[in-house]
């Protein structure tokens, strides 16, 4: 080894002097930059580097979302019960209109029909069969209810009349139930008869207007109210409208059909007159 340094000596130093010029110039020439074994190492590290980084901010996110998971479920939470009381205000509200709408036309009929005792009542129930067509209603005798009592909507189109009165319920006969008989008058003409249901007719939702005098000339859409004959039922009440005038098969009497103007499906509330003035 020492016959190989003196042998070589000058030409290792003078090598290792060339290398330490050489590195010095590229130094020089790359401006301040990275060595290339430096820059090499940079190049190999960096995917790594990037990688660990996102696998970092992966679980950051991560964690926060399982953090933040309960908190957002019970904001949820809320926010459904907030648009369920929401939402019961809103039907509460449209209640409130539809009943002050109500009591507004009931007010003006009343108006012009002085002398009537009302009582309001939901219609709580419905029957209709091939034998009768009937309402059960919310009031009875403790509200001053009685059978024989007019039943109307808020406008003063006939609904029916009282048949059975319970302490807290009715029942009603509607216009087109087989039991009903009333005066019947045509607004138009003052032709009167008689209001009457029929078997035939109540599968149609409908009913006659019977016994009309000969020379009674109806058309169709003649305005039908009650005559108040009898003075068991106020008069001037919208029954309905004339669908047409025929002659029974006896040949002896003429009668219309009558449709009536309350639509009883989708009847709601109703009010009982529980007291009238007869108008002489």
């Amino acid at each position: 080894m020492k016959d190989f340094l003196r042998q070589n000596g000058i030409l290792l130093l003078a090598i290792a002097l060339l290398l330490s010029i050489l590195i010095g110039a590229l130094s020089f020439v790359m401006g301040g930059q990275a060595d290339p074994l430096s820059d090499l190492m940079g190049v190999l590290t960096t995917p790594i580097r990037r990688g660990v980084s996102a696998a970092a901010d992966w679980a950051e996110g991560a964690y926060g979302y399982v953090f933040r998971y309960g908190e957002m479920e019970q904001e949820l939470k809320d926010l459904r019960a907030q648009v369920g009381e929401l939402e019961e205000r809103v039907r509460q509200g449209e209640e409130a209109i539809r009943e002050n709408e109500q009591l507004r036309e009931l007010l003006g009929f009343q108006a012009r029909r002085r002398g009537l005792t009302t009582e309001p009542a939901k219609v709580t129930g419905r029957s209709t069969s091939n034998w009768e067509s009937t309402l059960t209603l919310s009031k009875g005798t403790s509200a001053g209810v009685d059978a024989g009592d007019c039943v109307i909507t808020e406008t003063g189109v006939l609904v029916g009349v009282v048949a059975e009165a319970g302490t807290n319920w009715s029942t009603v006969s509607t216009v087109i139930d087989t039991d009903t008989q009333m005066g019947g008058i045509v607004n138009r003409t003052y032709s009167a008869g008689v209001l009457e249901g029929d078997f035939a007719l109540m599968n149609k939702g409908r009913l006659k207007l019977n016994y009309l005098p000969e020379a009674a000339q109806l058309v169709s859409g003649d305005e039908v109210l009650t005559s108040g004959r009898g003075d068991m039922f106020p008069s001037g009440l919208m029954v309905g409208r004339v669908e047409g005038v025929f002659t029974d098969p006896s040949g002896q009497t003429r009668y219309a059909v009558v449709q009536p103007a309350v639509a009883l499906d989708s009847l709601i509330e109703v009010f009982v007159i529980k007291d009238f003035e007869i108008v002489e």
